[in-house]
């Protein structure tokens, strides 16, 4: 059997187990599930970076999401406080679509 000791989604299990395969799986503790998190975030960012196609960028993106969601969660936060803090952001600081580019300033 292959090792793959990586962090999944909650029905990943369920999958393997109906195609009638055998798995083995470990609850992590929150330690240790933060620790998962924060790789699957870098791991997603990684396939995010390689996507070649629209669709494929949008999925990696959508994995992304549910991983902060998670890591949020983790922080007291929910799905809902994250957009609005992001929100909040976007009103005082503006959000990314102007494409701009500092190149220097005084400070």
């Amino acid at each position: 059997m292959p090792i793959y000791n990586k962090l999944v989604r909650d029905l990943i299990p369920d999958i393997i187990g109906a195609q009638g395969k055998q798995y083995t799986i470990q609850t992590l503790d929150q330690e240790d599930y933060i620790a998962e998190l924060r790789k699957k975030l870098q791991e997603e960012h990684h396939e995010y970076i390689a996507a070649v196609q629209d669709r494929e960028a949008v999925e990696e993106l959508a994995d992304m999401l549910e991983v902060i969601y998670a890591l949020a969660s983790i922080h007291g936060a929910t799905e809902q406080d994250l957009n609005r803090v992001r929100d909040e952001k976007a009103q005082l600081r503006g959000k990314f679509q102007e494409r701009i580019l500092l190149i220097e300033a005084e400070m």
